[in-house]
């Protein structure tokens, strides 16, 4: 029988960091994933920003969240050998005299200005409507989602440590002090699979789905910034395409793209960019979202060798490497998983069956 220390099932952000942390940390593991072409960790921009919202406001936790963000991938990409992280400011235009007056008041808040690098009163790029200037942000950028995920897989496959397999419980032996799945035994087996968690043991958590659809588009201009009002622009890895998106559904979880969602997004583009754009490839993808916009982390209520990591919904490129760090020390006994956090907040709604 084989004997590692973790079971990692689900190898989108939350398990690819995860994994990563704790082989850092001298342990063993053993991931499994059955990739899929409409993941929503392969479908996304791999957007980061820490100025989002309506309102134009700092993101929870910024400060820490970023300095880990920009701490782990950087090493990532030295350790596994590749190149997947892309600082790049972000432009993010005002949409009205309000939205513009609005944020020349909050100019007082030096950790907000920590992320901004210039404030614009009229137009500062030629290409897109922005007649009321916008806010350029620092420390946002994009990660190569594919890119590093492949990065990882290799450096598990030269350790023996990954399988590509659909998980299937009840070939889980649980026991008391360990697990066995098709023999491999473990520490504890941690579920970082996104939507697909809601398995007998975690499907009485408030995890819901939240279907997104991207374009890839090009257009003639090739922007040294991400646009960001109403729908981002990012670059990808080819040459010229540019990821456009996205949009935002927990009614129509069709597994599909949908004609709406492509005529929402060109709509956006159009009334951002000022040059003509083609559409080359539309996408779809499912994110795991919670009725608190928190992660979920921690241990089965019954079951403390059953572990989940899920529910980083629309931010995983920035919540992972931070979360990843904080579950990789509590698995090691190294720390604690925080109560915003952690899987106790929602212990109320287990019931024994």
């Amino acid at each position: 029988m084989k004997k590692v220390d973790f079971i990692i099932v689900g190898q989108g952000l939350a398990g690819a960091c995860l994994a990563l942390r704790l082989l850092n940390k001298g342990k063993t593991v053993w991931v499994m994933d059955q990739p899929q072409s409409n993941r929503c960790s392969k479908v996304a921009a791999g957007l980061f920003n820490p100025i989002t919202g309506m309102g134009i406001v700092k993101t929870w936790r910024a400060e820490e969240i970023f300095e880990e963000l920009f701490e782990f991938f950087p090493k990532a990409e030295a350790q596994l050998k590749a190149s997947f992280f892309y600082p790049m400011h972000l432009y993010r235009p005002f949409q009205t005299i309000e939205e513009q007056n609005n944020w020349m008041a909050k100019t007082a808040d030096k950790g907000q200005n920590k992320f901004v690098k210039a404030v614009y009163t009229s137009s500062a790029y030629p290409h897109i409507h922005n007649s009321y200037g916008g806010i350029e942000v620092n420390q946002s950028g994009y990660l190569d989602t594919n890119a590093f995920l492949s990065a990882l897989t290799r450096r598990l496959l030269s350790l023996d440590s990954y399988s590509e397999e659909n998980f299937r419980q009840d070939l889980l032996s649980i026991r008391d002090n360990t697990v066995e799945y098709k023999g491999v035994e473990a520490r504890k087996i941690i579920f970082c699979t996104g939507v697909a968690s809601l398995s007998p043991y975690f499907d009485w958590l408030p995890i819901r789905q939240l279907k997104g659809e991207t374009l890839n588009i090009s257009f003639s201009e090739r922007p040294d910034v991400i646009y960001n009002k109403g729908v981002y622009v990012v670059p990808t890895s080819e040459s010229a395409v540019y990821k456009a998106g996205a949009t935002y559904s927990l009614s129509d979880l069709s597994p599909a793209c949908t004609p709406e969602g492509r005529q929402e997004l060109a709509d956006k583009l159009s009334a951002l960019l000022k040059d003509p754009f083609q559409i080359l490839k539309q996408e779809w993808g499912i994110r795991p979202t919670t009725v608190d916009r928190r992660p979920i982390l921690g241990p089965h209520p019954e079951h403390s060798n059953l572990v989940i990591f899920n529910g980083l919904g629309t931010k995983g490129v920035s919540l992972a490497p931070y979360f990843s760090n904080q579950l990789a020390n509590w698995l090691t006994g190294e720390g604690e998983i925080h109560k915003e956090v952690n899987i106790n907040r929602f212990k109320p709604l287990y019931s024994r069956s």
